[in-house]
């Protein structure tokens, strides 16, 4: 799946707001706000349950990664997710 096609499902997703569990959410981390080297993917089955976490490196912008972007839209699909929420900005570590 192309990079444009992967970033649009995941914004539908995001924009559909809260549906239910189970619930992703996507947050991306990095060194400057301005590059997502790291993305953290939370996966939560039920409300109240504790968040499993996955995380994937990149040696560019994370967000303009096609790989782990098409990985994002598999870990969605394949998790059955009804809610996925997406942090809005790069979170500095």
């Amino acid at each position: 799946m192309n990079l444009d096609k992967s970033k649009k499902r995941i914004a539908k997703k995001v924009k559909a707001g809260f549906k239910g569990y189970p619930l992703i959410n996507i947050i991306y981390q990095g060194s400057t706000a301005d590059i997502a080297e790291e993305v953290v993917v939370e996966f939560v089955l039920e409300e109240g349950g504790e968040a499993q976490q996955q995380k994937f490196k990149s040696t560019a912008d994370a967000r303009t990664d096609e790989v782990i972007q098409t990985t994002l839209i598999k870990v969605i699909d394949r998790a059955d997710a009804k809610t996925v929420t997406e942090s809005e900005s790069v979170v500095v570590l």
